[in-house]
């Protein structure tokens, strides 16, 4: 197993992208920390379907904006299997996918966007310096954020989503640079159009035709294509590759 004997933590674990990449980090060998905030019981059946296939993962509720509730989350992580390999920052904060709702940027507030950085940047801070610790205590470690494929293709413009995803991807590859030394390597997934996520629900089918129609694959996405390429730069496979942003979306775009 690609995996084995490596401990992961997945933020925004209970559902879609999150869920998908916590069973197929198990499925590979991964005890698997499975984060929930407001969804307690979609995060024990994460756990229950992970425990069924024979795997070992763990239910971990905290806001990922709070960086003390981060902090105790990641230390019983720790405290139950061993320590801290591998951490998932896939945490998608209150936000859908509406073309139709989107407002335009005349109508925004910048509290919109601040909600989207805290969401996403601030909690990857939060999640990284939990994990540091213990990154450096087993030699090195795993970082794997979710960003957007609307960072270089903004097919519709979700303005304060695609700004804080953004922010992440500058984040990331500073974090790749200082923490290279150390054997930590920090990539993205630049994730395309997810179909089968509470987020993705309101896309309605004229959007998804046009970005089917685009996309050379001819198909769009689905939650496990992200979870599989997340265990591709969590494991050995890819130990040589940081700061790079791979986009997960049928070809639509080459960055």
């Amino acid at each position: 197993m690609l995996l084995e004997g490596k401990v992961a933590l997945v933020t925004g674990a209970s559902r879609g992208i999150g869920a998908a990449t916590a069973r197929e980090l198990a499925a590979h060998g991964a005890a698997v920390g499975v984060n929930w905030w407001r969804s307690e019981a979609a995060a024990r059946d994460v756990v229950a379907a992970i425990e069924a296939a024979g795997g070992r993962a763990l239910a971990l509720g905290a806001d990922v904006r709070d960086a003390d509730a981060v902090r105790a989350m990641t230390d019983r992580l720790a405290a139950e299997f061993g320590g801290v390999d591998v951490v998932v920052n896939s945490a998608l904060h209150n936000y859908r996918f509406d073309p139709v709702a989107n407002p335009r940027f005349e109508a925004m507030e910048w509290s919109g966007f601040q909600d989207q950085i805290d969401g996403t940047v601030k909690a990857a801070v939060n999640t990284c310096q939990a994990a540091l610790p213990h990154f450096r205590a087993r030699g090195g470690g795993r970082v794997v954020n979710i960003l957007t494929n609307l960072i270089t293709n903004p097919v519709v413009a979700y303005h304060a989503y695609t700004t804080a995803k953004s922010a992440m991807l500058g984040f990331s590859r500073n974090l790749a640079a200082e923490l290279g030394p150390e054997n930590v390597t920090v990539n993205m997934i630049g994730g395309g159009l997810i179909m089968g996520t509470a987020a993705s629900e309101p896309t309605t089918p004229e959007v998804q035709e046009i970005v089917r129609g685009a996309t050379p694959l001819r198909r769009l996405g689905r939650p496990e294509d992200v979870g599989r390429a997340v265990v591709a730069l969590a494991s050995d496979l890819m130990a040589f590759a940081t700061g790079q942003y791979i986009a997960i979306d049928g070809g639509l775009t080459m960055p």
